[in-house]
Parts: structure tokens; C-alpha cells; sequence
């Protein structure tokens, strides 16, 4: 197998990105039709995540919070790594199945939002990105 390009380490973090704008679509589309249903008035949204707002919509908010937590870290280590020249195959394997999981994490909590489920993508998310910070490390303590 040869090694992935230099670039490889960077596609991940595209996807993830891609995939917070969607939620954010998905978030100002959830708000608008809330507003014309009359189940939310548009001042409710003047603070950001107001509790009275109707679950559909917070669920959304909330799952947008959570991709701006984590995912820093994520997007750190991608980034160190890039420029540090380490992407070598597991680090970029971990880095797609950090947005798989994120990505399946966002799908159980916009959806049926079953807690078990949620956090058992999320541990392991966790997981994932803890790893790759391992990695990166190793890299770099590797090249002195």
C-alpha cells in the first residue's frame, strides 16, 4: 500500500465541515417552518438556545453547538498534522471514521434521539480523536 498524500489528512476535516454547514442549513430551515407553523415566535431565537423552543428545532440548535465542541480538536490535530507532515494511513483512518461517528451522532440526535445511542457514538468519537492526538504526537516525537 503506498502512502497517502501529504493532502489526505485535510479531506476529513472538508467532510466535516460539509457536514456542519448542513446542519446549520438544516438548523435555519427547522427555524423558519417553526415560525410560519406558529409554534415558535422569532424572538425565541434572539438568545440562541431558548428552552421553550419546540424540540425539533432545539435538537438541531443543540447538535450545531456540538459540532463547534469537539470537532476543534479535531480540526486542530488535522491541521498540526498536515503541516507537520504526518499522514501516514491510520492517522487518516482515524480521521474518517472521527466523521463517520460524528456524523452518525448527529443523525441519532436530530432524529429519535435515543441517549444510549448518542452517547455511545460520542465516547467513541472520543475515543477516536484521543488517538489521534497519540498518533500526532508520536509523529511528532519521532521526528525529535
Amino acid at each position: 500500500m503506498t502512502a497517502p498524500s501529504t493532502t489526505s489528512i485535510l479531506w476529513p476535516a472538508f467532510a466535516l465541515a460539509g457536514w456542519t454547514l448542513c446542519m446549520i442549513l438544516l438548523l435555519a430551515f427547522r427555524r423558519v417552518r417553526a415560525v410560519q407553523l406558529r409554534v415558535a415566535r422569532l424572538g425565541q431565537f434572539a438568545l440562541g438556545e431558548a428552552g421553550e423552543l419546540p424540540t425539533h428545532v432545539a435538537l438541531v440548535n443543540r447538535n450545531y453547538m456540538n459540532l463547534l465542541e469537539m470537532p476543534v480538536l479535531f480540526y486542530t490535530v488535522c491541521v498540526l498534522s498536515f503541516a507537520a507532515g504526518i499522514t501516514g494511513w491510520p492517522l487518516v483512518g482515524l480521521a474518517w471514521a472521527y466523521v463517520a461517528l460524528r456524523m452518525l451522532h448527529s443523525l441519532v440526535h436530530v432524529t429519535y434521539n435515543r441517549i444510549l445511542h448518542r452517547f455511545a457514538l460520542f465516547a467513541a468519537s472520543n475515543v477516536v480523536l484521543a488517538l489521534m492526538w497519540v498518533l500526532a504526537g508520536l509523529g511528532l516525537a519521532a521526528r525529535g
